[in-house]
Parts: C-alpha cells; structure tokens; sequence
C-alpha cells in the first residue's frame, strides 16, 4: 500500500458555496473530533473540580502551568492577556499531531495549507498587535540596536526578509516532521506485512520504537510552534 495514500484529502459531504468548492473533508473531520474532544477534556476536569485532584485533573493542571510559564518567560506579564490564543495554538496543534498516531484517522497536521494558515495566522495577529502598540516606531524592529548607519542598507532588508520567512518556517518544520514520521511509520508497517511472521518481527519492533518515538516528536513539535509563536507576541510586545 502507498504509504503517502494516508494523507490524502477525501471529501464525507460536498459542497459548493457561490461556485467554491467548501466540501466538508476528512481533516476537517479530524479538526472537529480533536476540538470537541480536547474542550470535553477541560469542560469536565473544570466540572469535576477536585481539592485533591485526579489524575485527569492534574494533566489539565499541568498542561495549563506549562503554557502560562511558556508565555510568562518568553512574553514577559504583557504577554499574558494573549494566553487564551497560545493554548488553544497549542493544544490544536498537539491534538492534530497525537491523533493521528490512532490507526485509521487522519494527522491534519501533516498538510502544509493547515499548518501554514495557522502559522499565517500568528504571523498577522503578532504583526498587527506590534503596530496597534507602537504604531510606525514597530519598523525600528527591522534596525537592530547599535547596528552602523553604512551597514543598515545591508541589515534591513535581511531583517525583513527574515521576519516574513517566519511562517513559512514555523508551517514547513510541522509539516515536514508529522509527514516524515507517519510515513516512516506506513513503510515498517508495510515490511511486517510483506516479510511474514518470521522476518517481519524486526520490522515490528522498529515499528514499535518509532511509534514511541514519534509520539515523544508529536508532543515536541507542539511545543515548538508554540514557544516560537510566544517568542514572536515578544517581539511584538517589547520589540528588540
């Protein structure tokens, strides 16, 4: 079996609004089930709310400490009245990740017009909040600090190019990782079966410590998304 055929878009229910196609996908099913899911998560830890927590309750504990300290140290106290739209990039992105490493589901994660949207999408909201707060002294952004007055010709237009790189890196890292994996995944997958009972243990248990392994990246790449999206709101905020 094609180990890229996992990726491919499939639609449940067609649909065309004014002559575009808006059909309702497999990913955007994916999307749906993640969300609800991660929200049933916290709704009932929140419902629940114990003294002593469970164990439900002290992921939810945790995973909420780790994020407002991620926003805290990157993006300093300012930072946090955007800690709603950080959680929700993080949780979004890990639920997308760690779904698919469920048999027969979909990683929306792993198709570059979802992560770069949602990249596209920090990238404007951090851009825009950076004029909103310093208005046209943001593109001071853009001369660093002590930099030569012959040298700013040179450094500027470097800077900007490398500012506006910023979401097509932050989408093609997640991609690339989440694609690169699951297919690895698929092609050991595919060696036990073709190998047999006998020779296909080893492929097994390389299979086995790549979903490991995996797992450990899907969580990762969560975590770097989300901290570079922090590091940018930093930037916006405080400027250099």
């Amino acid at each position: 079996m094609n180990p890229l055929h996992q990726f491919e878009i499939q639609k449940l229910i067609n649909l065309n609004l004014f002559g575009y196609d808006i059909s309702f996908t497999n990913s955007a099913l994916f999307m749906m089930i993640a969300i609800c899911g991660l929200s049933a998560l916290f709704l009932y830890s929140a419902i629940k709310y114990r003294t002593i927590p469970n164990r439900l309750q002290a992921l939810v504990e945790i995973s909420y400490n780790l994020i407002a300290g991620m926003v805290n140290d990157n993006a300093g106290k300012e930072g946090m009245r955007f800690f709603p739209l950080i959680f929700s990039v993080f949780f979004f992105v890990l639920g997308g990740n760690l779904i698919g490493m469920i048999p027969y589901t979909f990683t929306y994660t792993s198709h570059i017009i979802v992560t770069f949207g949602l990249a596209m999408m920090v990238f404007l909201f951090v851009t825009i909040l950076g004029f909103v707060i310093h208005g046209v002294h943001f593109f001071g952004f853009f001369v660093p600090k002590g930099v030569s007055i012959f040298l700013t010709p040179i450094i500027v237009p470097v800077e900007i190019i490398s500012y506006l790189s910023r979401p097509v890196s932050l989408s093609i890292r997640l991609f690339a990782n989440m694609m690169a994996g699951h297919t690895m995944l698929k092609v050991f997958a595919g060696f036990c079966v073709s190998l047999g009972v006998v020779y296909g243990i080893a492929p097994l248990a390389i299979n086995i410590l790549l979903t490991g392994f995996e797992i450990v990246i899907s969580c990762l790449q969560a975590y770097i998304f989300t901290i570079l999206s922090c590091i940018y709101l930093n930037d916006a905020i405080h400027m250099h």
